[in-house]
């Protein structure tokens, strides 16, 4: 993850304008780098920053930012779309009770060459997604159990 100055710094470089409503969706994808947050997260949390911005503004930005190379935009079916500032690889666990996505590190030499030597595939973006249960709706879901199990007697 890039720090703030870093993105400032690449978003000149890009030729961008640093503007106060940039700089609040830029403080709110930092400080939830790990939630993985949706537009309307980022709204609700950027408009706290900064008043005179509207959700068009923030879609907006995030898809500059993800045009750029600065955040990625996670796309699902049936979830609203997400945005991370992880470039690097990994592993996106989807929890599919709550939404949380949790970033899990994989190794980077997960075979990109050798399927590049095999098949003369040329790979220039990846994403993982593994969906599941994250730990806290796996034991929610035990205890709930544990209590309906313990009505019934």
């Amino acid at each position: 993850m890039l720090p703030k100055e870093s993105i400032i710094q690449k978003l000149r470089q890009k030729g961008l304008k640093i503007t106060p409503q940039r700089l609040a969706v830029i403080d709110v994808l930092i400080e939830n780098r790990n939630a993985h947050p949706g537009a309307y997260l980022v709204y609700g949390e950027a408009k706290k920053k900064c008043r005179r911005l509207s959700l068009s503004s923030v879609y907006a930005t995030l898809n500059e930012f993800a045009r750029h190379g600065i955040i990625k935009t996670l796309e699902f079916d049936r979830i609203e779309n997400r945005y991370e500032m992880n470039l690097e690889e990994h592993i996106n666990l989807v929890c599919e009770k709550c939404g949380r996505i949790i970033d899990y590190k994989i190794p980077p030499s997960l075979i990109q060459r050798e399927i590049a030597q095999e098949t003369g595939f040329m790979v220039i973006d990846k994403r993982m997604d593994y969906y599941g249960y994250c730990s806290d709706c796996i034991n929610h879901t035990q205890e709930s159990e544990d209590d309906e199990k313990r009505t019934k007697r």
